[in-house]
């Protein structure tokens, strides 16, 4: 078996191992296990039962949103519904256009190839991969100057599945070849992330009271990968301490974590006291919180603004950042009255 190969092993196996797997353990494996997204499932259900009927392969697919969301789930359950073998890797990884010929000319009929991060794909590499997509072929340029020769090479039919969190990126060109679909993944609700909370406790064999689930799923920003990533820190925290995953149990443990009841990190917390105390609420710019709090403006841009806007605790302006008065009772301070 090689090391892309889609068949994950039952989650009791996983367990008995190395931990190194326990994430594959947690990844749902049938469509049954997969909570949330819907709409999403239908239409791939639709995709994959179209194809089979058809005796081919589904069309390309192009998944994006936030991390943590699952994209690479979706892929995984594409590949093992549809029965055919996953060769995984990413944007950056594809570096010449030769390794994306060997990636290409590898592939056996009916495998997907899944690029994750194709934003960070070079844009050298995209046109090779425009008429691959189109038509399975694969057109390689042999030599440089008057004797440079094109050599086309008929690839095996095969189904490409990306995922990228900045979808704005992507030429037109590529996106618009994704004809099986483009597929935005939403946040998830409370409910959905206390259920996968929940399934994610049975398969690491955890005991956890009702009111600890729904404590974790309030402070997981309404993504799947930070709700499990808490409750295997609450579950380190019981096995230590040699008791269940009780309420009390989530406190002290996110406490340590610095995660305060509404989500948000020390760095979160941190974004909102500088624009409240150091410049009186905002207008303030990017660039300015980055120095004062000593955070890449990116990881700001990308990480912490984000929740931070869906709370409502600040907003985007022309001028610059402003903490809104949610953010003022949450910190528990004053809002200025406005003259």
């Amino acid at each position: 078996m090689t090391p892309n190969e889609t068949t994950i092993p039952e989650p009791e196996n996983l367990l008995r191992g190395n931990e190194k797997y326990l994430d594959n353990a947690l990844r749902p494996s049938t469509w049954g296990d997969y909570i949330g997204q819907e709409i999403i499932k239908e239409n791939l259900k639709i995709l994959l039962t179209a194809a089979k009927a058809r005796g081919q392969t589904p069309e390309h697919v192009l998944f994006y949103g936030p991390p943590g969301l699952g994209k690479t789930t979706l892929a995984h359950l594409l590949a093992k519904e549809n029965g055919s073998e996953l060769k995984v890797t990413s944007g950056p990884a594809i570096e010449k256009v030769g390794d994306l010929a060997s990636l290409l000319t590898n592939l056996s009929p009916g495998d997907i190839l899944f690029i994750d991060e194709i934003h960070r794909l070079n844009k050298l590499i995209e046109e090779v991969l425009y008429p691959a997509m189109e038509s399975g072929n694969l057109n390689i340029i042999i030599g440089k100057g008057p004797s440079a020769r094109t050599i086309q090479l008929d690839l095996p039919p095969f189904t490409l599945i990306a995922a990228t969190t900045r979808i704005a990126l992507l030429s037109s060109p590529l996106r618009s070849r994704f004809s099986g679909g483009t597929f935005r993944l939403e946040f998830y609700t409370d409910s959905e992330i206390e259920n996968i909370i929940a399934r994610s406790a049975e398969i690491l064999d955890t005991e956890i009271e009702k009111d600890a689930v729904k404590e974790i799923a309030k402070r997981s920003r309404f993504t799947p990968r930070i709700a499990n990533h808490l409750l295997k820190r609450c579950r380190d925290f019981a096995q230590v301490n040699n008791t269940d995953i009780t309420l009390d149990t989530v406190f002290k443990t996110l406490k340590l974590m610095s995660i305060d009841e509404a989500g948000l990190s020390y760095s979160d917390r941190k974004i909102l006291d500088v624009i409240i105390n150091k410049f009186s609420g905002g207008p303030v710019g990017l660039g300015t919180i980055g120095a004062a709090t000593s955070e890449e403006e990116e990881t700001i841009e990308e990480i912490n603004e984000p929740y931070l806007i869906q709370l409502g605790f600040l907003e985007r302006t022309p001028r610059g950042r402003v903490a809104t008065k949610k953010a003022y009772e949450h910190l528990g301070l004053m809002f200025p009255k406005i003259l």
